[in-house]
Parts: C-alpha cells; sequence; structure tokens
C-alpha cells in the first residue's frame, strides 16, 4: 500500500502567480485573534435554497460552507490538503483508496460523523455535479468499513479522484447526515443540519432578509494553520449575520457609516469611492478571476436547434457585453476559451464565431433553425449588477436579429429556482438566462458543468451530446498532459459546433470590509471562520 500525503490540484503555476500579485500570501495574521461579536455581512444575493447539492448556485455554495465540512479541501498553493479525512491509502494498482476520518467530528446535533453519512453524501453528489458523476463512472463500490473508515474501488484507475473529493465549488462534496442524504438527489433537503464551524439558525431565516449562523461550540479545528480553504477552520465570531440589501447605493452607505461589516460583492462603481474611506478595505475576492455565461434551453425551441444557439454565437459581441457590466478594461478581458484564458487548457480553436460578430449571419442562422417568431423567454436577475447589464445587452441583441424577447424580471435566487423549471417557456420555463463562474468551476472538462452533455442529467439547459461525454470521459481517464491538451482542442471545438453555452470573457470580483474586520482571507468564496472583530 502506498500513502498519499497530499496531491497537487491540476492548476499551473499561472494560478500561484496570480495570487502571489495580488499579495496573497501564505501565513497567519500577526495580531492574536479575538473571541466573540457579531458579524453583519452583506451577501450577493437572498438565499432561498438551502441545498447545496442540488443547486450550483453560489449563495448557497457559501451557505454551504458556513455548516458543512468536506473531505479535503484546496490550500493557497492549490494543493489537495485532508480536512475531516486524517490518514488515507492507495492500492498499489490504485484502485482502491481507504479513508479514515479524523477524531472529533460531530453533527450539530451531537451524534458522530460516521463512514456510513460519508458515503451517502458522496453518493448524492455523485448524481448531481458534473466530475462527481464522472467519479461514479470510475467507480465500482463506495462503502462504509467500519464506523470512521470508508473505501472506494475503482473500475480502472481514474486519476482525479482527490481532486474531485476536494472540489472547492458548485457543486461542492458537503457531507451531510446519511438520513438527509438519503433524500433523492433531484429533490431538496429539509434539514440542514452540517458539523462546520458554524450552525444555521432555522428559526431566524427571514427569506428576502436575514440569514443567521452561530458559533458550533463543538467543532474541533485541525492543527494546521488555515491556508485557503484548507487548515485549521477557528470560529471566532459568536454570530454571523447576513443582511440582504438588494440596492447597491443602500448596501454601500451601511458599510460606510458602519451599520454592516463586510459586502461580499462591490460593484466597480462604488470600488473607487470606498477605496477612499480611510476604515474600509477593497479588494479582489477571486484572485484567478470568473467567466460569464449566456445558457439556453435546450430542450425547447428555438434553441433545441443547433443553428439557432450558433447564431447566439454570431450575435455576441464579449467587449460590448464586458464594457457594459465592468466599465473600465483593465477590470476585463475578452477570451474565446471555453476552459478560461491563463490557464492550463487556453486555446482559440474552433472560436472563429465568438470572436467575429456577425449579425447577419446570426439572423440568417434563426430563419434556417426554423425560428417562428414565438417569443423568447430571458430572465433577467436584477439584483446583480453584472448579469442585468449582459441580460440588457442580450435583449437588444436578440431584437436586432428579429427575435421577439420577453424579458422577465426576477431576482437572483427566484432565478435559482426558477431555471430548474424544464416546463415549456410559455408555461413557465424559459429559454435564456446569464450566469457567471469562478476560475476553479470552469477551468478544465471534468469541473465545467456546461459543457456536460449528460442530456435530462446535465446542468440547467439541458446540453444533449453523447460525443461530449465520450470525449470527457476520456479526458478524465488519460494521465498525458499532452494528450489532455488535445482532447481539450477537441471538447471546444465540439462544443463550438453545438454550444453549450456562450462564453462572454472574464473578470474579477471585489469585496469592501471594515477595518476592524481581521482574518479575511482569499477563496472562491466568502468563507467566514478564522474572521474576528477588532472593535
Amino acid at each position: 500500500m502506498s500513502r498519499n500525503p497530499l496531491l497537487r490540484v491540476g492548476m499551473t503555476l499561472v494560478a500561484v502567480v496570480a495570487l502571489l500579485a495580488l499579495g496573497f500570501t501564505p501565513g497567519i495574521a500577526s495580531e492574536k485573534p479575538k473571541q466573540g461579536g457579531t458579524l453583519k455581512f452583506v451577501p450577493h444575493a437572498d438565499l432561498k435554497v438551502i441545498d447545496p447539492i442540488w443547486t450550483t448556485a453560489y449563495i448557497t455554495r457559501n451557505h454551504g460552507y458556513m455548516i458543512y465540512d468536506v473531505l479535503f479541501a484546496l490550500d493557497e498553493h492549490l494543493k489537495v490538503r485532508p480536512q475531516m479525512v486524517d490518514t488515507w491509502e492507495v492500492s498499489a494498482d490504485n484502485l482502491q483508496y481507504t479513508f479514515t476520518l479524523r477524531d472529533g467530528l460531530k453533527w450539530h446535533d451531537g451524534q458522530p460523523v460516521t463512514a456510513e453519512d460519508v458515503v451517502a453524501s458522496i453518493k448524492r453528489w455523485g448524481q448531481r455535479d458534473g466530475q462527481g458523476k464522472l467519479l461514479m463512472k470510475f467507480t465500482a463500490k463506495l462503502e462504509a468499513l467500519d464506523a470512521k473508515t470508508f473505501r472506494l474501488t475503482l473500475k480502472e484507475p481514474f486519476g482525479l479522484v482527490l481532486d474531485a473529493l476536494g472540489k472547492p465549488s458548485s457543486n461542492v462534496p458537503f457531507i451531510m447526515p446519511a438520513r438527509v442524504a438519503a433524500t433523492p438527489a433531484d429533490e431538496q433537503i429539509k434539514e440542514p443540519i452540517g458539523s462546520g464551524p458554524f450552525k444555521f439558525v432555522a428559526e431566524e431565516w427571514q427569506p428576502g432578509h436575514k440569514v443567521v449562523y452561530v458559533r458550533n461550540e463543538d467543532y474541533v479545528p485541525r492543527d494546521e494553520p488555515p491556508s485557503f480553504a484548507a487548515g485549521g477552520k477557528r470560529a471566532y465570531l459568536d454570530r454571523v449575520e447576513w443582511i440582504y440589501i438588494p440596492d447597491k447605493a443602500t448596501a454601500s452607505a451601511a458599510l460606510e457609516a458602519g451599520e454592516v461589516d463586510y459586502w461580499e460583492d462591490t460593484p466597480l462603481d462604488f470600488v473607487p469611492m470606498l477605496e477612499k474611506n480611510p476604515d474600509i478595505v477593497v479588494s479582489i475576492y477571486d484572485p484567478l478571476g470568473s467567466q460569464g455565461w449566456l445558457r439556453p434551453n435546450h430542450l425547447h425551441p428555438p434553441f433545441n436547434n443547433e443553428k439557432a444557439r450558433q447564431a447566439l454565437l454570431w450575435m455576441v459581441n464579449q467587449e460590448t457585453y464586458l464594457a457594459a457590466a465592468f466599465g473600465d478594461k483593465k477590470y476585463w478581458r475578452t477570451c474565446p476559451a471555453y476552459y478560461m484564458c491563463g490557464g492550463p487548457y487556453e486555446t482559440d480553436v474552433g472560436s472563429e464565431a465568438i470572436m467575429q460578430q456577425d449579425l447577419d449571419k446570426a439572423r440568417q442562422l434563426m430563419k434556417e433553425a426554423g425560428y417562428d417568431g414565438r417569443p423568447v423567454v430571458l430572465m433577467d436577475p436584477t439584483d446583480l449588477a453584472e448579469l442585468h447589464a449582459f441580460t440588457l445587452v442580450t435583449y437588444q441583441l436578440l431584437t436586432k436579429i428579429g427575435v421577439k424577447v420577453d424579458l422577465q424580471a426576477m431576482d437572483w435566487s427566484t432565478l435559482v429556482a426558477r431555471r430548474a423549471e424544464k416546463k415549456k417557456p410559455e408555461e413557465g420555463g424559459w429559454n435564456l438566462f446569464h450566469t457567471s463562474w469562478v476560475f476553479g468551476d470552469v477551468f478544465t472538462p471534468a469541473v465545467n458543468q456546461g459543457t456536460v452533455g449528460a442530456c435530462e442529467g446535465a446542468w440547467f439547459g439541458w446540453y444533449c451530446s453523447e460525443r461530449m461525454e465520450q470525449l470527457r470521459a476520456e479526458w478524465a481517464r488519460t494521465t498525458d498532459e499532452a494528450k489532455r491538451k488535445q482532447l481539450v482542442e477537441e471538447i471546444q471545438k465540439l462544443a463550438y459546433k453545438e454550444v453549450p453555452y456562450v462564453p462572454l470573457g472574464q473578470w474579477n470580483y471585489w469585496r469592501a470590509y471594515r477595518k476592524y474586520v481581521k482574518g479575511v482571507r482569499p477563496f472562491l468564496a466568502p468563507i467566514l471562520w478564522n474572521v474576528w472583530l477588532d472593535k
């Protein structure tokens, strides 16, 4: 048997350099943390869905990080580190992974975390998540051996086991009690109970206004220093209140007045003003960047037709979208790569349509697709500035190519629930919506949910492609990096033909918080353990 102390996740030094260039360095703050207090945090959206396996929405992922724990997590060097796991072993033929949980793990109701809980959680996650589904395809058996030990047996070697179990963003393989994880994967859980550093206070949850978490007194952190999402998770705060403030000017004024302490998603329009305030820190919280999407519904006309989806490629101009949402070009970049620019799988293969707008060609392709003039339902998340701006650009461009648009305004959380509807657009379903994903959710064929071609089992929009699934499986199977890059080119050529979604370039998100908020660390999500108040 061979011992695996850690495994480097498949990112390049480009990503690490990006972190260091932004001033993010290893180590813990020199100041001694203080215990206690209430942090008032303004999230980017309203929390309406509490199941981070059922949805990929980042507001629900962020909620998940508050109350759940994970088997493995990424550190600041982008290495996979054990979290709930104490030790693990891999057989000589790389077909068996045996994991032992660390001591002291308890659910918020006081019951011990068991290997049975882990097995149930991973199986449910494996039915929803793109990378989880890949792992399950290679899995022969996943079983609990005793209360603290579980084993994963593969059909054939799969080089991404720890990468999958340590996936940092949606869907994160959070561990839940077995009774909760028994909920069918296509239904939402009803009991938000975890084993993480904070507890969800259900009786104080007010959708549209406030979510409350309190410190989990029974949580036993790891001994290692905190690093990205790995290491010791120490809950110094007594209480965290998420205060939903949809109006950005109101949120900014509340932060400046000290009525709230931390604003997660600060629009660029407010950054220069907040930077002038000596009591406020403004910084990038997603140093690896994010990618914008225009996602069509593949189930219903007109975008069940490949030519109609190709029309979207010729319709868009990334610069128009990015300038509308983020203004100054120093904050964004155009990018032809489905798997992100600046990452290991950047390529411009097959991207001619996305990089040279041609409205006449888009108009002709819609005609060839048999578009009959029926209104296209375009969902508009008005409380997310960049996605709202994207939506308005899409509305204008669709009109220019002769498409009638039913623009339906809603908040982001409503859109998150609505996008799961498979009904016809005229019966409460939809045709198009915009979203965005952080680097860690997009940069490989294993993690990118948008290029999963699993039909009814695919991410919202239900892209269906047997060939894409064959290529993704082949990519996951090979350990030869040159072969992987070749496969990415094949995958991207196919993506630009079948158009699972339209990529709209890259940018960074900003956060702002009062200077007395200490211990804030870079990560893909706003993690609030190891955060404390010095006031």
